[in-house]
């Protein structure tokens, strides 16, 4: 069964730092782009980040550059979300997703985790 995993949300203080991972049940296509995602409650789903899974080709959102870092482990199947920083605002469910454009946009993403939740207290 193709399926990606998300792991590592919980809850935090403001300020403080988290690594969210998602692990894929096959073997990650060079071609693929990988994406963070979150939804906010009441709010439609955003782009967070993306990585290209042959060259690291990074993409950040905004609201989060400068304190997430997207990164993976080819030989893992894994990509890692770095967040530092965190603000209340960043509170959401986070979800990882593969794809095969170099796009922000969720509709180019096919296959999609069941998301982790991330609680930022103030």
């Amino acid at each position: 069964q193709v399926q990606l995993v998300e792991s590592g949300g919980r809850s935090v203080q403001a300020g403080d730092s988290l690594r969210l991972s998602c692990t894929a049940s096959w073997r990650i296509y060079s071609s693929s782009v990988m994406g963070w995602f979150r939804q906010a409650p009441g709010k439609e789903r955003e782009f967070v980040a993306l990585i290209r899974w042959h060259s690291g080709t990074t993409l950040y959102a905004d609201s989060v550059k400068g304190r997430f870092t997207i990164s993976k482990d080819n030989s893992k199947n894994t990509v890692y979300l770095q967040m530092n920083v965190l603000k209340p605002e960043d509170t959401a469910i986070y979800y990882c997703a593969q794809g095969s454009q170099y796009s922000s946009d969720q509709r180019d993403y096919k296959t999609w985790g069941q998301g982790t939740q991330v609680t930022v207290a103030s």
